[in-house]
């Protein structure tokens, strides 16, 4: 409440210059203020809590489910007859991520503003290794993974969440002075290029895309004057077609690919035509668990980048439907935790966590549907992928630190309410 009274205040205190400082303004996910009875917030902290954990807990379920599903007949291929290898790797790292995201929760907020800047760290050092075709694992022309024997990383998995943690950071840190473009363009711009080069060397559109997208979130979040805002967005999406031009691979996968999958039907728009014929072959109820003939090698990674295919296949609309029904109250959950957080920097770093996370699907879910590229981007918390599932989840127990913390005797009981 302290930090709300100073934000109130300083919005009516000049500045150097004479200008009104509106600081209560920036942040857009600020609640209109209002009266509230002491118990309030422990009550609103208690629903995110639900909606966040029956969201998250029932897409890690289902993806467990059609992990187990759609990679049966390529793990028993890849894996000396083993069908259930992608399953049992899944529940492996499902147990790691729970674990991490259960700690990370009864953490406070506001430790990220020290980790986030050697998470980021960590991670760039290893995209430029993952990059270098002598010690990265290259996989469908992306060089992204790090083969460490038993498990395989994907550094840029972690780079999402520090980056979040550091642009939280950083808007708390410049809060006063957010409508100078200098003072968001340092040192906020060279780090997210740096980012998004490393991203682009790993030959990893999608991610990359993601990493600058989560940002742009959390601008509009911190309440950044439009015209900055579009102009950034703008240099995104130029950015973006220089790339896709540049690149054969890339201009194909959008022109030909995307555009007009149906020219090419065996070649370049393969993978997107048979993502659609497993949704159609779906129906309304689907054919039935475990029944996909989409996964018996027509589609090409059916168990981790194109499951959601699979899912309309077995599940039917109604399955799909539900996966994309819990995605948005995992999103509508993180909207209000960010809405109740305490202070800034917790506000910034649950919206940037939650528009990544809703960035990716959309992203994800888009690309099987034909609404957008294929940009090679995992579904959130259902896809096969070990750094993923654990980072997304250690992400969740982020959410879930800034919900608990909004409310401390929610979690300390006899403590004193407030900072």
């Amino acid at each position: 409440m302290a930090d709300r009274t100073r934000s109130a205040a300083s919005a009516k205190a000049p500045t150097a210059g004479g200008r009104p400082a509106r600081l209560a303004r920036h942040l857009r996910l600020v609640p209109t203020p209002r009266r509230r009875g002491a118990a309030e917030p422990k009550r609103l902290a208690r629903r995110d809590l639900l909606l966040l954990g029956a969201s998250a807990g029932a897409l890690t379920v289902v993806g467990l489910v059609m992990v187990l599903s759609a990679g049966s007949v390529s793990a028993a291929q890849g894996y000396g007859g083993n069908s259930f290898w992608y399953f049992q790797r899944q529940v492996l790292y499902a147990a790691v991520g729970i674990g991490a995201a259960i700690v990370v929760a009864r953490l406070s907020p506001r430790i990220w503003k020290h980790l986030g800047i050697w998470i980021l760290g960590g991670a760039t050092i290893l995209m430029m290794i993952a990059a270098r075709p002598t010690s990265g694992t290259a996989l469908y022309g992306a060089s992204r993974w790090i083969d460490l024997g038993p498990v395989t990383i994907q550094p840029s998995e972690f780079a999402k969440l520090g980056l979040v943690a550091v642009a939280a950071t950083i808007l708390t840190n410049k809060w006063s002075k957010l409508d100078e473009p200098m003072q968001l363009l340092m040192p906020l711009g060279p780090i997210v290029l740096l980012v998004g080069l490393l991203g682009i060397a790993q030959r990893d559109l999608g991610t990359t895309l993601i990493l600058c997208g989560l940002v742009l979130v959390m601008l509009f979040a911190a309440g950044i004057r439009m015209r900055y805002l579009m102009f950034a967005a703008g240099a995104g999406a130029l950015g973006a077609m220089v790339l896709i031009v540049g690149e054969t691979y890339r201009r194909t996968r959008f022109f030909d690919a995307w555009l007009n999958p149906w020219a090419d039907r065996q070649g370049n728009g393969y993978q997107l035509i048979q993502g659609l014929i497993a949704i159609g072959s779906g129906g309304w109820l689907g054919t039935g668990l475990g029944t996909s003939r989409a996964k018996w090698d027509f589609l090409p990674n059916a168990h981790s980048d194109f499951i959601y295919a699979v899912i309309g296949e077995e599940l039917g609309l109604f399955g799909a439907l539900a996966v994309l029904i819990a995605f948005g109250v995992l999103i509508y959950a993180g909207v209000r935790i960010a809405m109740h957080a305490r202070g800034t920097f917790e506000r910034l770093l649950a919206a940037g966590v939650i528009g990544w996370i809703g960035l990716q699907a959309i992203v994800n879910m888009g690309a099987v549907t034909g609404l957008l590229p294929i940009t090679g981007v995992p579904l959130p918390l259902v896809s096969f992928g070990g750094t993923a599932l654990v980072v997304t989840l250690v992400g969740v127990g982020v959410l879930a630190s800034v919900a608990r913390d909004a409310a401390p005797p929610l979690v300390r009981r006899g403590s004193a309410p407030g900072r």
